[in-house]
């Protein structure tokens, strides 16, 4: 079974899925973010998903479900590079990722993390 990497930059996690994931790939990453989240104090977690080219209902839902496990964990989640067509399914399959931020590229993707993370500090949820 493949492993994403996640990359720790500061108090962020950086998560890049290169190839579209099968179910399982998912469940792991999920589980691997959350250990990482607990164990690191991360306050911010970015996914890249500019590589992706599908994304089914299932990802769609795990994306949504990392980004509420991180906020349980005090960290904020940006998915950030979506391609039209991928947005354009997630729309169609009904799934509107309620609660995950989304950015075009990383650098809109790491200021939205950095206010986030600001807003925390200062106890603005």
């Amino acid at each position: 079974m493949d492993r994403i990497p996640i990359l720790r930059m500061g108090d962020t996690l950086l998560v890049t899925i290169q190839f579209d994931m099968q179910d399982q790939t998912a469940l792991r990453l999920q589980e691997d973010l959350a250990d990482r989240i607990a164990k690191t104090g991360a306050t911010g977690v970015m996914i890249d998903i500019s590589a992706l080219e599908i994304v089914d209902s299932f990802v769609g839902r795990m994306l949504t479900s990392i980004s509420g496990i991180a906020r349980i964990l005090s960290a904020a989640t940006v998915v950030v590079g979506m391609q039209p067509a991928v947005a354009i399914t997630l729309v169609e399959l009904g799934l509107s990722l309620d609660g995950v931020r989304t950015a075009l590229d990383v650098e809109r993707g790491m200021a939205l993390l950095r206010r986030a993370q600001e807003e925390s500090r200062l106890g603005r949820h």
